[in-house]
């Protein structure tokens, strides 16, 4: 069956954040992801991990200045020295936590943007050979612009191409489905496709963005086809929950750790 990650970004926000541990391993979760960890310490996420047994799917690296509005650096021109200290502290926490798969996002910036699209190819060079040395994948993400207008890396053949194109052996594509459908549609013939390239995959529902149970996906079919394809890697729910986070966890049942 997939191994799925709590998100602790839209999952579990009754609690404080270092609760959302606890609660996520209460409720059965065997791993965890987040968008970001920087405003606590390594040391302190790293014993909430080993508290509860918990493995860490997944972070992003530093953003800039995520509520000034940025949503990534990476393809923004006169950035470069900035990225390259956010990759050291990004390492700084994945030694603490473990974790083997980090999301570098793009920025708001235009894709048809010569300067931006330099950019962003002298980013995910440099980051991934830095990763590389500890052992760590990078992962490039398609946003669709209805949640994140302006965003970069807003379509999947431009990601696929970027992959293949840079060859880099721990650059993969991180494969959110609820991005997929809205992008795309065509989502098991991606997954088929693309699976080779595939490092992550998120779910949630579609439009609504809550747990994958409802509308306008069969999540159950999709699952099913992520154990047939073999993937070994995180499902991570990046959902919102609809009312309270243990109350909409049915769906999750059937996959949780006793």
């Amino acid at each position: 069956m997939p191994a799925f990650a709590a998100n602790l970004t839209t999952m579990f926000n009754e609690w404080s954040f270092l609760d959302r541990f606890d609660a996520a391993a209460d409720a059965g979760f065997a791993a965890v992801e987040y968008l970001f960890p920087y405003e606590v310490a390594p040391d302190v996420i790293a014993e909430r991990l080993a508290r509860n047994d918990l493995k860490q799917a997944l972070f992003n690296l530093p953003p800039g200045d995520w509520g000034a509005g940025e949503r990534g650096i990476a393809a923004l021109p006169g950035r470069f020295d900035e990225l390259r200290s956010s990759v050291e502290r990004a390492l700084d926490y994945a030694a603490a936590t473990g974790v083997k798969r980090l999301h570098l996002m793009a920025g708001l910036a235009d894709r048809d943007d010569e300067e931006a699209a330099s950019s962003y190819r002298r980013s995910i060079a440099y980051a991934a050979e830095r990763l590389a040395e500890s052992g760590i994948d990078l992962l490039i993400e398609p946003i669709n612009g209805r949640n994140m207008p302006g965003y970069f890396l807003n379509d999947f053949g431009a990601a696929e191409r970027l992959v293949a194109e840079l060859d880099l052996a721990n650059l993969k594509l991180q494969f959110d489905i609820y991005h997929r459908q809205i992008l795309h549609g065509d989502i098991v013939m991606a997954l088929r496709r693309l699976l080779p390239m595939i490092g992550h995959i998120q779910i949630a529902s579609v439009p609504s963005r809550h747990e994958p149970d409802s509308e306008e996906l069969n999540y159950r079919y999709l699952f099913e086809e992520i154990d047939r394809l073999g993937y070994d890697g995180f499902v991570g729910c990046e959902y919102i929950p609809r009312g309270r986070t243990l109350d909409g966890l049915d769906w999750y049942k059937p996959f949780a750790r006793s």
